[in-house]
């Protein structure tokens, strides 16, 4: 069953603190549209530019996942973007004064309570979901890190992680439906060891922490200088290392928090594929560079797919309208009506054919002796079935005529020949108005696409 998108219904803001700058930062969450997906909006520079959450613009993940569009960036966006797609948000616009968004206690937990509190509604369109057929992987084979897709009923994931220290071994943790995210995963701390700690503070880039928003593991010995040192970082008057290895003044929520943590993380850096997911995530090893190299090989998969993507209908089912039906709505008459029959009829879109024969008067003077479809003949007959959608919206459509208002991003795949059928598929952009439709329309025929284009048409009532 579809299921509808969805944003909130109020605008929410939080303060903090930005873990890598230390500046303070506001930031609030937004309403978005539908199939908009998530983007952050710089609101402290000029022109308000927005930044969408895509893997195409990860440029850093050194200590974070750092995006950058058109020189302007966003740092640490995983907390954030891995709380919206926690709680199923399809859309929403993130509002920001900083480039990093406030690092809270760490986790996803604060960004959770706030995007409840702003309610979550459902939209009309519905989830476009990439559902795995076959095991998609990426290795690398410096690190050893490696993350596996495969098929499965939901999206669900595992991360197996290593640190190869005594004080925190071998870990694992798995979601098995995102709808747990919450209870299981979305209140797992970041953490960091003693020593990326100290590096840390020696390059004055940890302005933003303090004991409360990172687990601190100790997996060396603590010196004078290094205790001297995260006092005055973490402002506290006393430090000390409690039994489990960890700096004072946390308490671990799970013991297994840190590979919690790494699965919260592998939700929000694989939100940037840009489309939800069905299937289960092995991550063994994670870190914000693999995660985001995966996301991209992924978001390009599924690019192709969708550029090669070929719907299939049962062509010997009755038609919704056969031609005398269509000549009843449509004021074409052969030869120049282009349409045989009609499939499907929404609301929303419309699904038409036509069987491409030698007889067409057309195929008598284009290229006699190597008969090819005029690309023009295309894009009417796809235009004459964006006319049925928008005719079966009047209650008298033998009284209308249909005119073109605009043709865009026109792209003619393959050549369409004398015994091909062609499948035609139009999909309004936008609701109907005043009888203008705007509609996204592909023709398909041997299992290919051969052709696609934008169009924008108006109906008219004759005089």
């Amino acid at each position: 069953m579809s299921k509808k998108q969805t944003t909130i219904k109020n605008e929410i803001t939080l303060s903090g603190v930005g873990l890598h700058t230390g500046n303070d930062v506001t930031m609030t969450f937004k309403p978005a549209p539908e199939n908009s997906g998530y983007a952050f909006v710089r609101v402290d520079l000029e022109g308000k530019p927005t930044i969408e959450a895509k893997a195409e613009y990860v440029t850093n993940t050194q200590r974070g996942t750092n995006l950058e569009k058109n020189g302007v960036q966003i740092q640490t966006s995983e907390h954030v973007l891995a709380a919206a797609v926690g709680l199923g948000i399809d859309n929403l616009i993130i509002e920001i004064n900083a480039s990093e968004p406030p690092i809270m206690d760490g986790s996803s937990k604060f960004f959770i309570d706030a995007l409840e509190k702003a309610e979550i509604v459902e939209q009309s369109a519905e989830v476009e979901e990439y559902v795995v057929k076959e095991i998609i992987s990426y290795k690398d084979e410096e690190t050893g890190s490696e993350i596996i897709l495969m098929p499965a009923d939901e999206y669900q994931i595992t991360t197996m992680v290593d640190f190869g220290t005594k004080i925190l071994g071998t870990q694992n943790a798995t979601l098995n439906s995102i709808s747990d995210f919450k209870e299981e995963v979305s209140q797992a701390r970041t953490f960091s060891f003693l020593h990326e700690i100290e590096m840390l503070l020696e390059n004055d880039l940890i302005k933003g922490g303090d004991l409360n928003n990172a687990i601190v593991y100790v997996d060396k010995e603590l010196s004078d200088e290094t205790m001297q040192r995260l006092k005055k970082a973490f402002k506290k008057d006393n430090i000390s290392v409690k039994p489990n290895g960890i700096l004072d003044n946390l308490t671990l929520h799970w013991a297994n928090e840190a590979a919690r943590h790494k699965l919260l993380d592998v939700v929000g850096d694989l939100a940037l594929v840009g489309t939800k997911i069905r299937g289960k995530v092995i991550a063994n090893k994670p870190g914000h560079s693999i995660n985001t190299l995966f996301a991209k090989k992924l978001a390009k998969i599924i690019k192709q797919e969708k550029r090669n993507y070929v719907p299939t209908y049962d062509l010997n089912q009755e038609p919704l309208m056969d031609i005398h039906k269509i000549m009843s709505i449509l004021p074409h008459r052969p030869p120049f009506l282009l349409v045989d029959r009609i499939i499907e009829l929404s609301d929303r879109h419309v699904v038409g054919m036509k069987n491409v024969t030698m007889n067409e008067n057309f195929f008598v003077g284009h290229f006699p002796g190597a008969p090819v479809m005029p690309g023009v003949l295309q894009i009417e007959a796809m235009a004459q079935c964006g006319g049925i959608l928008v005719l079966s919206t009047v209650p008298d459509p033998e009284n209308y005529l249909t005119y073109f208002m605009k043709i865009d991003n026109v792209k003619f795949k393959q050549k369409v020949l004398p015994g091909d059928t062609l499948i035609f598929k139009a999909d309004l952009i936008a609701p109907i108005r005043r009888g203008i439709c705007h509609m996204q329309a592909y023709a398909y025929a041997n299992g290919k696409l051969v052709c696609e284009a934008e169009l924008m048409a108006q109906i008219s009532k004759v005089k």
